[in-house]
């Protein structure tokens, strides 16, 4: 599909400022490169710009355990004495270090992922973009990987209460652990992970026999590679596999996690993806037609991190054909793409293919016959959601006056939209709202502070 599709964007100012360590190869300050590209080639005035709300603790505890969340809201630099005796057990250490800000950072971008999901599941967006988020490898009461807060899962857990069948899919080098181990005994979400495995390369897990149990047997999908992928053999093994897990699954809503350490030259990575290789998995994702959400997750050369997800931007947008390969000029990190300045440069081979046409074959095939082990898609018993306040076209009628009234008469507005608040509530049979004001409508509903440019 290449239709104009709406599309959503999430970027908040704060997340380049957080530092895990200076040695540290995860750096956020990746994302601020990378909103300055989106923003100089034009391509915010495809989609609606976001600033994504912050997810509370008791969100985050949707997935993750409430000791574990308080450890990660308590913990700073100035008190890890206190709590040093929880390290090991949170799996806090080198890779997983304590900085400032750590619970803003996790609450940030999982913020963003919950706001994009919210926007799907009311069918205002139909592809949403969080490239702060995708931090695939955290556990349910442990971090790991470089991530603390599992988003993918937390945003996959709320998709479920609208969609009978969740696709997840992760082009990240690293095998997508975390969501896999969540949903391992589920049909109701397919995990299909493209990865390296063996020699010991993170995190161990992910081999094709590695398939789910009970009700998820077969639902987890995993396509283990070798050193030195390249676009062709990346491609005939993802195509294939992707339209047979659409035709045995028929999802209605695709997570796609974009990780840009399967490029080649990565700091931590050991494929040679080129750009548009990487790209063309996202593009034909998105011809699916199917509403997605879109996230970031590993990349470690910064530079290729802000290249890989502004051309992928392009692409979800439908303008990667008419954007120029050249940096702009008046781009804040121009210096930082020295000495090609351009958005896709040939990136050299540093590993020699080690996936021989032999594998590649043996690899699908197995890949294939597992998944026709799944005669078709599961009946889902889904449980009743409790109605919103407000259905999707009310919404859109309500914030569209509130919008326009709201910094005219801010406090007599506040008085109305409290009456109208319970009224609503009356009438649908919900418990009345403690206290929502006007600002915390508008940003909930994913319509307040479109970013100005």
């Amino acid at each position: 599909m290449t239709s104009k599709r709406e599309v959503c964007y999430y970027f908040h100012h704060d997340v380049p400022n957080f530092h895990y360590g200076s040695r540290h190869p995860m750096k956020p300050q990746r994302l601020a490169a990378l909103h300055s590209l989106v923003v100089n080639y034009g391509l915010h005035k495809e989609m609606l710009v976001l600033t994504p709300p912050r997810a509370s603790a008791i969100e985050i505890e949707r997935f993750h355990s409430k000791d574990y969340v308080d450890f990660l809201q308590r913990v700073s630099p100035r008190t890890a004495d206190q709590y040093e005796n929880l390290f090991s057990q949170y799996n806090i250490g080198e890779d997983c270090p304590i900085f400032d800000g750590i619970f803003e950072f996790c609450s940030i971008y999982t913020g963003a992922t919950l706001s994009g999901v919210a926007r799907l599941n009311h069918g205002l967006s139909d592809i949403a973009i969080n490239w702060s988020g995708g931090l695939h490898h955290a556990k349910k009461r442990e971090a790991s990987g470089f991530c603390y807060v599992n988003d993918i899962v937390i945003g996959i857990l709320e998709l479920l209460k609208y969609h009978p069948r969740v696709l997840y899919i992760d082009i990240d080098i690293h095998h997508g652990d975390g969501v896999q181990e969540a949903f391992y005994l589920t049909d109701r979400v397919m995990t299909v992970s493209f990865h390296k495995y063996g020699n010991y390369f993170f995190p161990g897990t992910g081999d094709m026999y590695d398939v789910g149990q009970d009700s998820g047997r077969y639902y987890a999908v995993n396509v283990p590679m070798k050193e030195g992928m390249d676009d062709e053999n990346y491609h005939s093994l993802f195509k294939p596999v992707v339209r047979a897990v659409i035709d045995c699954f028929n999802p209605s809503v695709i997570v796609l996690q974009c990780g840009a350490d399967s490029l080649g030259c990565d700091r931590l990575g050991c494929f040679n993806l080129s750009f548009s290789g990487h790209g063309e998995c996202v593009d034909f994702v998105r011809s699916l037609g199917i509403p997605m959400l879109a996230v970031g997750g590993g990349g470690y050369t910064l530079r290729n991190v802000a290249r890989c997800w502004t051309y992928e931007t392009a692409i979800l947008v439908g303008k990667k054909d008419e954007i120029p390969d050249e940096i702009p000029n008046n781009t804040e990190y121009l210096q930082f793409f020295a000495p090609e300045f351009t958005l896709r440069p040939t990136l050299a081979k540093r590993q020699e293919n080690q996936n021989t046409k032999e594998y590649i074959t043996a690899l699908k095939q197995e890949v294939l016959d597992h998944l026709r082990q799944i005669r078709h898609a599961p009946s889902v018993q889904m449980q009743e959601v409790p109605p919103d306040l407000l259905d999707p076209d009310e919404v859109l009628f309500i914030v569209s006056f509130f919008m326009k009234m709201y910094f005219m008469h801010r406090n007599l507005l506040q008085t109305f939209f409290q009456l109208i608040m319970t009224q609503m509530a009356v009438h649908f049979s919900v418990p009345v709202p403690k206290l929502i004001t006007c600002h915390d409508f508008l940003v909930l509903t994913g319509m307040l502070y479109p970013e100005p440019f």
